[in-house]
């Protein structure tokens, strides 16, 4: 686990003036923990038994990787990028850092809502304190595994997790226009035993110039989130093609739509570099809604 004192950018691509089961399927961020596991196994071994157990591994776990990346296009027209060659992560496989954007709302762009009473919390979808807003839009359970890459994927229990999105439209609350006053779609949460979060939100909107993502920071502990301390990673999650384009079709996410068809992957000033390690996996339905789940290793 390495420490990052990244703080956000004043921009990340947004475009617009005002604001900005089968295990095999679930990518690398799932395979990651049983990779790291394997390193206790091999550490045992010397010689020649280690290098056929570790081919066996590698055999196994590129045809998991390959099969990820193809069946993760790459946007409209766009192929995935392989996700041995082309992610910036880190040399022992953690997830990338990346910008948090023009509105973070935790201080490092005006508005710091980390200090306020009622910021740790699971649902999303209300705002608290004076505000009283409820975003509109189609339910999505957010569910992430903080993972410590140093201790062999062990989970980071009590660690926390900031996240937050835009809203049906595309609008980031604290920060837009329309929504300045408002502050949903942005909480805390500590991990459990197991290094896991549950957040309850809705399906983010796509807006001009980005695919649809999840912005997060990861602290390492519950008290270091709410002073917006020490902070360890600062990325982005993404967000399958078909299950976008399933939910833009839906009432409300109408400006997603265009949007969605002017963007990939490869050409989002994100993701074009590699997602193996933030393309949620997510599952539900429209009338269900959804469950996008993602392992975090920092």
């Amino acid at each position: 686990m390495s420490t990052s004192s990244s703080t956000g950018t004043l921009h990340d691509g947004h475009g617009h003036d005002d604001h900005e089961d089968h295990e095999h399927d679930l990518g690398l961020s799932h395979d990651l923990p049983t990779i790291l596991n394997r390193r206790r196994l091999l550490s045992f071994l010397g010689g020649a038994g280690a290098a056929v157990a570790l081919a066996a591994c590698g055999s196994s776990d590129s045809t998991a990787s390959t099969t990820t990346a193809t069946t993760s296009s790459g946007g409209t027209g766009g192929a995935a990028p392989a996700a041995d060659s082309s992610d910036t992560t880190t040399a022992d496989g953690e997830i990338p850092e990346e910008t948090a954007g023009p509105y973070p709302g935790d201080g490092s762009n005006g508005v710091n809502v980390l200090t306020e009473s009622g910021i740790v919390r699971s649902d999303l979808t209300k705002s608290f304190g004076s505000a009283s807003g409820v975003a509109a839009g189609v339910p999505l359970t957010i569910k992430l595994k903080v993972i410590d890459v140093s201790n062999d994927g062990a989970a980071l229990a009590g660690s926390a997790v900031y996240l937050w999105h835009c809203n049906q439209v595309g609008e980031y609350s604290l920060y837009s226009d329309n929504v300045k006053d408002e502050n949903y779609l942005r909480g805390v949460q500590e991990a459990d035993s197991d290094g896991s979060v549950t957040f309850t939100s809705i399906f983010p909107g796509a807006y001009s110039g980005r695919w649809p993502h999840i912005h997060f920071e990861v602290y390492p502990s519950l008290a270091e989130a709410t002073t917006a301390s020490s902070k360890l990673r600062t990325t982005q999650l993404a967000l399958p093609e078909d299950v976008s384009n399933t939910v833009y079709a839906t009432d409300g996410y109408e400006a997603s739509v265009n949007n969605m068809k002017q963007t990939t992957l490869a050409s989002d000033m994100i993701f074009s570099d590699g997602y193996s390690l933030q393309m949620a996996k997510v599952t539900g339905s429209v009338a269900e809604g959804y469950t996008a789940t993602l392992n975090v290793p920092v």
